[in-house]
């Protein structure tokens, strides 16, 4: 039997059904390519073996009892480091959180145990999600698996760069600019952002709580819909959480085999492709449109003016929401304390020393730009100005949606690029998430998939659809996937060999 580890999920969890193979075996086979790779990689901030086997373990027993058991029974999981999981170390990459162990778990964590799937351990990231390379971390970046100079994009890098090196199968980020898409589309894997509402954030450590959204990392379309399906739903916990459902979340029906494209309209957005985007990521983008026009797909260009405020809308909204969220980090209650070396130990004084300390340069730039921005002096100016701006963004959205089923863009502007080449470029990093965070101040669904290389690395192409209608960009995506072809190619697939 070909390597465990090189199978995707639905095609794993087939084959433990059958009982073929037991989730133990499945997880030990992840388990020891992780301790092969992960040095290399730095994706994993913390293994859990033990926990996963006597998971799996669980598993495998239920299964052998004759137990009904959710399609993903077994199926091994990494999480990003933000999602809380009772009593393992979750911290943000971050100084501030390290050595924390959260006593509960995040919604999201309790479905996936409910369901028996042996959790890996948690995946680097940026600092508090707060960038777009991984290079934000506390604990050192994360390889891109495409490259090992090159960025795994961010702020989710690691849940990428693990599950693009088979070191998981499936795998949990958070997206609030482009922090799940971004990442997928420059590590060759599929990443997605529900709909707003449609996955639980309670027990996501929030950044910016308007925006966060919970969602799948994996290798295949199929995979992200089964994960989606598992995770998603209502909570009563979480006052965001969509009460109704959100359609089609799951849509097997859309996902059949050799399904064309036929009577799907198909909007590409005029203000996210063209300049700025690099040549080999246009042409890549350009040739799967032409692909979707001979399955029968109808294309038109659709034109989103307020797009183009986006980017500064969201530099705006989410520093401020992060100045509010990150209050919490005081040196008082949890985490990380440090006491002032010389005069009185006072509540003020400590708080400074704490968070001088703890937190880095990138965190400490978007809290004073979000606490200016919330000034007396500057709140309607900048704050109010910017949410004026997300409302247009969302009736463009709405006037779009109206003419086509689906809108396309490329997901990043350009292909992984070297480490160190943007760190003293903040508006040129800040750039990576141009496409993605108008899907972010709108609340709808969008999500990354492989359309073709270029120079050897991964495109992402990104499919948008309405809100509650995840199930459209899961068809569109679905064909695109097959037509590219794109995350068999990655070099760590012949990793394990020179291991």
């Amino acid at each position: 039997m070909e390597n465990l580890v090189f199978k995707d999920a639905t095609e794993l969890a087939r084959l433990l059904a059958e009982g073929a193979v037991t989730s133990v075996e499945v997880t030990t086979a992840y388990l020891d390519r992780i301790e092969a790779l992960n040095p290399r990689l730095n994706a994993f901030l913390l293994v859990d073996r033990e926990g996963a086997l006597a998971t799996a373990r669980e598993a495998d027993e239920a299964r052998a009892r004759g137990e009904q058991m959710h399609p993903l029974a077994g199926m091994p999981i990494a999480i990003k480091d933000n999602i809380v999981t009772r009593g393992m170390d979750t911290t943000c990459a971050s100084k501030m959180l390290t050595g924390w162990k959260p006593p509960y778990d995040a919604t999201v964590i309790e479905r996936i145990k409910a369901a028996k799937l042996p959790i890996l351990g948690k995946t680097n990231m940026d600092e508090f999600a707060m960038g777009s390379s991984t290079e934000h971390s506390a604990f050192g970046p994360t390889q891109n698996p495409w490259g090992e100079n090159r960025i795994p994009g961010g702020s989710g890098g690691g849940s990428a760069a693990a599950v693009a090196a088979y070191l998981a199968p499936l795998a949990l980020g958070s997206d609030t600019g482009g922090s799940i898409r971004q990442p997928g589309a420059v590590t060759g894997t599929v990443g997605v952002k529900p709909t707003y509402g449609a996955v639980s954030r309670y027990g996501l450590i929030a950044m910016a709580s308007s925006l966060d959204q919970i969602g799948p990392v994996t290798r295949t379309v199929a995979d992200a819909a089964a994960l989606q399906d598992l995770i998603g739903g209502h909570d009563p916990l979480d006052s965001t959480s969509l009460p109704e459902g959100v359609g089609q979340m799951t849509p097997s029906a859309t996902l059949a085999e050799g399904e064309d494209l036929s009577g799907v309209r198909v909007g590409v957005v005029k203000q996210l492709q063209g300049e700025g985007y690099e040549p080999g990521v246009q042409a890549a983008f350009d040739h799967t449109v032409t692909k979707l026009k001979e399955a029968g797909a109808q294309v038109v260009e659709v034109d989103c003016p307020h797009f183009d405020y986006a980017l500064a809308a969201y530099y705006l909204i989410m520093p401020a929401e992060v100045s509010s969220n990150l209050a919490r980090f005081d040196g008082i209650r949890y985490g990380l304390r440090v006491e002032p070396q010389d005069g009185p130990v006072t509540a003020e004084r400590v708080m400074a020393a704490t968070r001088g300390a703890g937190f880095g340069d990138e965190v400490k730039r978007r809290i004073i730009l979000g606490t200016h921005v919330l000034s007396a002096g500057y709140f309607d100016a900048y704050y109010g100005s910017a949410q004026k701006v997300r409302t247009l963004v969302q009736r463009d959205f709405d006037a779009a949606f109206e003419q086509v089923d689906v809108l396309i863009s490329p997901t990043a502007p350009t292909v992984a690029f070297e480490f160190g080449s943007k760190t003293d470029d903040v508006l040129a990093m800040y750039l990576n998430d141009i496409a993605t965070i108008p899907a972010n101040l709108a609340g709808v669904p969008a999500m990354s998939v492989p359309c073709g290389l270029s120079e050897g690395l991964p495109v992402g192409f990104q499919v948008i659809a309405p809100a509650r209608e995840d199930g459209r960009m899961y068809r569109v995506a679905k064909f695109v996937e097959a037509e590219a072809q794109v995350a068999s190619q990655c070099p760590a697939r012949n990793w394990g060999e020179e291991a």
